[in-house]
């Protein structure tokens, strides 16, 4: 049987979602004997999204040009993409900027009101990414196929997630195990 291609990604989010992934322990040794890892921030160092990925995990909102090309490119090349989180569900905490109104007053905020010293607005095309007027969730970018909430999703939710997948099955994200948040 030919091994599924498996990717993750980090969009605008705190890690934490890849954090708990790393929680499966053990079981990411099975995991291992049935897929490729393609693209993913934990152990590969692969800075071009591949062609044809079965699955995706997605984690964090969509805050930024570089985030949002990203994901249209996980998109394109995806089967299966994954709403990993709540950053990429609800754009949760990363979308608490939205509250300020848009990304000048939060680069205000963050770099000449807040400063200590050496105030200054970064600009440096090509290696700051401009900033959206507002955090996105995933789905309000690119079409999703399975919402996995959590802040973050816990072991036991990934592995029930993952574990149809690998059957050529969807995953029934119903109940409290599989559908809380926070």
């Amino acid at each position: 049987m030919d091994k599924i291609r498996f990717a993750t990604a980090w969009l605008a989010g705190c890690s934490g979602c890849h954090m708990s992934f790393l929680d499966l322990d053990e079981w990411l040794i099975n995991l291992a004997q049935k897929v490729e890892v393609v693209y993913s921030p934990v152990g590969c160092d692969l800075k071009t999204y591949p062609e044809n990925v079965d699955v995706c995990l997605v984690e964090g909102g969509v805050a930024n040009q570089d985030n949002l090309e990203l994901a249209h490119q996980i998109r394109a090349r995806t089967k299966i993409l994954i709403s990993f989180g709540d950053c990429a569900v609800t754009a949760n905490v990363p979308g608490m900027r939205n509250m300020l109104g848009g990304s000048d007053p939060v680069l205000k905020r963050a770099y000449l009101e807040l400063a200590d010293s050496g105030a200054q607005l970064p600009h440096a095309p090509g290696i700051v990414p401009e900033l959206l007027d507002q955090v996105l969730p995933l789905h309000q970018v690119i079409p999703v196929d399975i919402y996995m909430p959590g802040c973050p999703p816990d072991a036991d939710r990934i592995k029930a997630t993952l574990e149809p997948l690998l059957r050529g099955e969807m995953p029934q994200m119903a109940g409290r195990d599989m559908i809380k948040f926070g």
